[in-house]
């Protein structure tokens, strides 16, 4: 059955899913990132901590390295904080999902489940994937904060590649109605992978990790930020299509009854 309701039906089920999915990645992060934040940090603190010493400069009397300035949020506010801040996120895309989820039923016949899903995967391969793979997370200790706005364009760049890329695929898939399934799917990806190589190869690399950052903690943290985003997108697709089934199969016996009635 296709995927039915009011816009602000459909809202209020994307805000509820996008909540649980939120908390659900924030969850993710807490048990398998905030480690690897952790195991960075202390690098960070432990190179400046080693500057001075390399300076050969000397010290004003009374110095410490104990003097500088705590941050404005502890690691335990920051680390309790991102259940807020993923589930506010998480209602932020919901409602967005559901937005396009009800602009795109009227070009469709998939049931509301099936439409849900293939957003879903849809949005995290535009959002996560593509721009994930040409500019993946870099923990702390990692990057230069005088390039940070540079880095934030590309990553927005990365963004619209995506969902560029997204688009060109379903455009092509939807062109080809007729043709063999199969056949429109290779079309789409095909599509779809030709205009993001084209992209990789435009934008500008990024590498800013140096040389003594072990490999096997960056490799970590950049798993552990794909499994908390995955964990956002895919609980956010399963989450509205379960709610989508959940309200057909309510509102299914009320409306029998009324049939039998009349």
């Amino acid at each position: 059955m296709p995927l039915g309701g009011s816009l602000k039906t459909l809202l209020l089920r994307g805000l509820l899913a996008g909540l649980i999915a939120g908390l659900l990645a924030a969850t993710v992060g807490y048990f398998v990132g905030e480690p690897k934040i952790d195991a960075a940090i202390a690098i960070e603190e432990a190179a400046a901590a080693a500057e001075p010493a390399h300076d050969g400069a000397a010290q004003p009397a009374g110095h410490s390295h104990g003097d500088e300035e705590e941050p404005l949020v502890s690691r335990d506010g920051q680390q309790a904080g991102q259940f807020l801040a993923l589930g506010l996120g998480g209602m932020a895309f919901g409602a967005i999902f559901a937005a396009a989820a009800h602009h795109a039923r009227r070009f469709t016949t998939l049931s509301g489940p099936k439409l849900a899903i293939g957003l879903g995967i849809g949005g995290w391969l535009a959002i996560v994937a593509v721009p994930f793979f040409k500019y993946p997370a870099n923990p702390p200790a990692v990057g230069d904060p005088e390039t940070i706005n540079d880095r934030t364009l590309l990553w927005v760049a990365a963004v619209l590649l995506g969902l560029v890329a997204v688009g060109a695929g379903v455009y092509v898939y939807k062109s080809l109605h007729g043709k063999f399934d199969t056949l429109r799917l290779i079309a789409a990806v095909v599509a779809f992978v030709v205009i993001v190589a084209l992209g990789y190869i435009l934008l500008p690399g990024v590498d800013e990790v140096k040389a003594d950052f072990p490999a096997s903690l960056l490799w970590q943290f950049r798993v552990a930020s794909l499994a908390q985003t995955a964990t956002l997108w895919a609980a956010l697709g399963l989450g509205f299509a379960f709610l989508t089934e959940f309200s057909t199969r309510s509102s299914t016996p009320v409306r029998g009854e009324v049939a039998t009635a009349a």
